[in-house]
């Protein structure tokens, strides 16, 4: 059978599932805001409400939503007292605001590469690139399967460092049966468009310690505390409050959220089980003590030993060409993006004092994954039915069987 990229029949002509879903619910949410006239969190009810909801639901004590996740990154970075210089280590494997943000309060993001199999946050990784200067962890929950929380928080509790969680993609994921987000001293979730939960942009932050707690909710809200006059600021804090019209389509959201969740992690293991079976192909590990995946993304490992050597960019524009909506993901390491090689960073790093060189960085897993490997799937495709899952099979197996037309 002809590949739709050199003019032949397409596989699929229908389109998977889209996103975002709504309903009526939104709707009557989204005008009870309008027609109270309290249209900002200070003086409304839904964001409070949306708050307790999703502390409720993540078993945390302590809930701010926030107006991204990335504000909600540097909020909690001000929070933990991140000074200029002070070291904070990523996985260079991630969206850019998991680094971007530490040079942002000032501090020095270094870059410890993945683990082969999960592509989250290698703890051996990190243990290498620990110094006198290094203050935290920020972990990702890479596309909602958790990181190995129990090697990271043994190596923070050995070396009086704090962990972020940047659980943007992870919102009901769980390691050891404990939902992730405040499983470090506290943890981001993003509710950006593409998110499995979305009010187009927003974010929260969570977290089981009162006093930081105390200082997320200033920083969140213009250096303010609670209790005090209204007109006398603390801290060195910027406005980042969420709106109630957003926090009232995240309501919604949370509502049909756990149904959604079921049904892609169904439909992720199927998909796991059929993918695995062709050879050169490899979803991405789910460890044990991961007891529940988000999957906001279900990602491929691609070997291109066992398809004649082609790269992996003609393997994605030809499964598009079939309907199967694959895209590469993270294309390149964080450390070498074009803002870690600029000269404002140049200059920042020299002004600090440190000798840290990202153009002499090579993380080798985290460059494969980035060149080689990855193959991504959104999460809307996993809100299809079981047919759909072996279209995507069935994609890959007619790209196999004709190699000989992309050669």
């Amino acid at each position: 059978m002809k590949l739709a990229i050199n003019g032949g029949k397409p596989l699929r002509n229908k389109d998977f599932p889209t996103w975002p879903i709504w309903d009526k619910r939104e709707e009557e949410l989204l005008l009870e805001v309008l027609r109270s006239g309290k249209w900002g969190s200070l003086h409304g009810v839904k964001t409070k409400e949306f708050e307790n909801l999703f502390k409720s639901y993540h078993n945390a004590k302590f809930a701010k939503a926030v107006s991204s996740g990335t504000t909600g990154l540097y909020a909690s970075l001000r929070a933990l007292d991140i000074k200029l210089g002070d070291e904070v280590i990523v996985p260079a494997y991630t969206f850019l605001a998991t680094a971007s943000v530490v040079l942002e309060v000032g501090g020095i993001p270094v870059f410890a590469d993945i683990d082969p199999e999960t592509y989250n946050i290698s703890p051996q990784s990190v243990e290498n690139v620990i110094t006198s200067r290094t203050k935290g962890i920020i972990p990702v929950h890479l596309g909602g399967n958790p990181a190995d929380m129990s090697s990271l928080k043994k190596i923070a509790k050995e070396k009086g460092l704090f962990i972020l969680e940047d659980s943007a993609q992870a919102w009901g994921a769980e390691w050891e049966g404990v939902k992730v987000g405040a499983i470090g001293d506290c943890g981001v979730f993003s509710f950006q468009s593409s998110k499995n939960i979305t009010s187009g942009e927003g974010g929260i932050i969570l977290t089981n310690d009162e006093n930081l707690a105390e200082r997320i909710s200033s920083f969140v809200n213009c250096g303010r505390m609670e209790g005090k006059i209204w007109y006398e600021h603390y801290l060195l804090g910027s406005n980042f409050r969420i709106t109630e019209f957003q926090s009232a389509i995240l309501i919604a959201q949370l509502e049909r959220y756990e149904k959604l969740r079921k049904k892609r992690e169904e439909n992720a293991l199927y998909l796991s089980k059929r993918i695995s079976e062709i050879e050169g192909l490899k979803p991405l590990k789910r460890d044990q003590r991961a007891t529940s995946h988000s999957y906001h993304l279900f990602i491929i490992r691609y070997d291109k030993r066992y398809f004649n050597d082609i790269p992996k960019e003609k393997i994605i524009k030809a499964l598009n060409a079939e309907g199967i909506p694959v895209y590469a993901g993270y294309s390149l390491p964080l450390y070498k993006q074009p803002l870690f090689r600029s000269d404002d960073v140049k200059k920042l790093l020299k002004f600090i004092g440190t000798n840290i060189d990202y153009e002499k960085i090579n993380l080798p897993l985290t460059e494969r994954a980035c060149y080689e490997e990855a193959l991504w799937l959104n999460q809307r495709v996993l809100l299809g039915e079981k047919e759909d899952m072996d279209d995507i099979v069935n994609g890959f197996l007619k790209i196999k069987e004709n190699l000989n037309e992309l050669n």
